[in-house]
């Protein structure tokens, strides 16, 4: 990865600002035009590099619940239902573990009762039997920054 990829992906991270003209104001920083920095963005969205950009909001804080689950799924039907897990606009992650629980996700809803719902669809529309449901005891939040230097 060149130079000003790796800036741009640095500065994305830490200084990503709420305004009108983001990418503007990263560009300003790196001597760029806005454009060659939305251009490289793009790109690096296209390689996989960048999954998303966008805010991390205290969901507990907003009323809303979350639950940590793992499933039990064949290993020839992962893909599949990986698929219909991350369909759900709650997932916010879902990743295979070499485990007999083989998919893990965290889901987050507006309450306890729709994520029971999510989670009934799953083993329905699934066939899914197990699935573990962990509630947090203690929510610890670290600031991930992957620094891009060289």
């Amino acid at each position: 990865m060149d130079r000003e990829s790796r800036e741009i992906l640095n500065l994305i991270q830490t200084e990503f600002s709420l305004d009108s003209k983001p990418f503007l104001k990263i560009a300003d920083k790196l001597n760029m035009t806005e454009q060659k920095v939305i251009n490289t963005v793009n790109r690096l969205k296209k390689q996989g590099y960048i999954r998303r950009i966008g805010g991390i909001f205290n969901s507990n804080k907003l009323g809303y619940t979350s639950l940590l689950c793992a499933v039990e799924v064949p290993e020839h039907r992962i893909h599949e239902v990986a698929e219909f897990i991350s369909s759900y606009k709650g997932v916010t992650h879902n990743y295979q573990r070499n485990n007999e629980y083989n998919i893990w996700f965290t889901v987050t809803a507006a309450s306890q009762d729709k994520i029971k719902k999510f989670l009934k669809d799953i083993k329905i529309n699934m066939g899914i039997e197990n699935i573990l449901e962990l509630p947090a005891v203690d929510v610890f939040k670290i600031n991930a920054v992957f620094s891009m230097k060289e």
